[in-house]
Parts: C-alpha cells; structure tokens; sequence
C-alpha cells in the first residue's frame, strides 16, 4: 500500500453535513466515486446494494418527501423549526447517495455476508470521495427507518436503507476525535 493511501485511512474523518458546502464531485467524480463503491467483496455476485442519487434540485424534492413521512409518522404536529430543517436536510450537502441493502435468499452467501457487503460499499464509497478531496458522512437518521420513505424511494421487500452518504467540500478541517488504543481491541489468539 502505498504511503499516501495509508496516510488517507490513518486521517479519514467525518465531517458534518452542515459543515459541508459547494461544489460537490463533478459527473465524471462521481461515477469514480460509485465505481470504487461498487468494488467491494460480494459472494456470489449478488449486488447486494444499489445507489440512489441527490443532486440538485432532486434534494429539496426529497425535502417534500420528508415533510409528508414526518408529518405521517410523528404522533405530535411538528414544530415550524422542525418542519423546516426536514424541508432542507439533503440541501446540506451537493450531493447524497443514498446506499441501499438488498438480500437476496441463497444458502451460499447468507443475510450476513450481504449485509456486510452493503457497508463496505458505504465505507468504499466515502473514501473514494476523501481520496478525491471530498469530505463525506455516512449517516441513517430517523428518515432511513420511514416506511413512507422507503415507499417513495420504492424499496423492495428485501431492501433496506443503508445510510445516506453526503458529499461535499469541507468548509474547515475537521478536528481528531479520541480513538480506541490498539490494547483495547486488539488480542491475539494463542491456541
């Protein structure tokens, strides 16, 4: 591995979609982006995944989706402010993917496999866009669980919604945050 894509993994780091403005990947960007999204281990060949694209003004189209799901879903009529940040929530970033998970039945690539597959997919998908000078977060959020949401993205039964990933440029870097020591996770088996 070379000294600058292990330098990448060592830095990787989220960043807020709020914190995030234009531009976003350029076409040619971002069909590198779900390319590289797309080469990841997958017993089988089942595409356990597929990407759904937000761009422009597909974002505040979504926005009208997410008023409908919350105002369905919600017990209590939501506040104006409430109302108004699920109007806008795609429109944080240029661009969102939403990552979807399909499980297809096959006793040789079980549930597990393919659902691993689908993350690595997200987590492929968010360092092709670093290494390309993106800033990226992977999130669920409430609307990821939304049955109204998953009906207007016209999910299948054997789907869900991994997370939608942001993509943008970073408007300041992102400060470290405290990780794991290699002692806490890390043991060796000794037979």
């Amino acid at each position: 591995m070379s000294q600058i894509a292990l330098e990448l993994l060592l830095k990787r780091r989220s960043v807020k979609p709020i914190m995030m403005t234009e531009p976003g990947p350029s076409p040619d960007q971002l069909d590198a982006i779900l390319t590289a999204a797309a080469r990841v281990p997958d017993h089988k060949k089942l595409v356990p995944w597929r990407f759904i694209v937000f761009e422009g003004d597909a974002r505040a189209s979504f926005g009208r989706v997410l008023l409908k799901a919350l105002q369905a879903e919600e017990p209590q009529a939501p506040s104006a402010a409430r109302l108004e940040m699920e109007r806008t929530r795609l429109m944080r970033a240029p661009t969102v993917v939403a990552v979807i998970s399909r499980v297809t039945p096959n006793p040789a690539a079980p549930e597990w496999e393919q659902v691993l597959s689908c993350g690595a997919a997200c987590f492929n998908l968010c360092l092709a866009a670093n290494a390309l000078g993106f800033g990226t977060s992977w999130i669920t959020e409430w609307y990821s669980y939304s049955r109204t949401v998953q009906a207007a993205l016209g999910l299948d039964r054997n789907e869900r919604i991994a997370g939608f990933i942001y993509i943008g440029t970073a408007k300041e870097q992102q400060p470290e945050r405290d990780r794991p020591a290699l002692d806490q996770i890390v043991s060796r088996w000794n037979g």
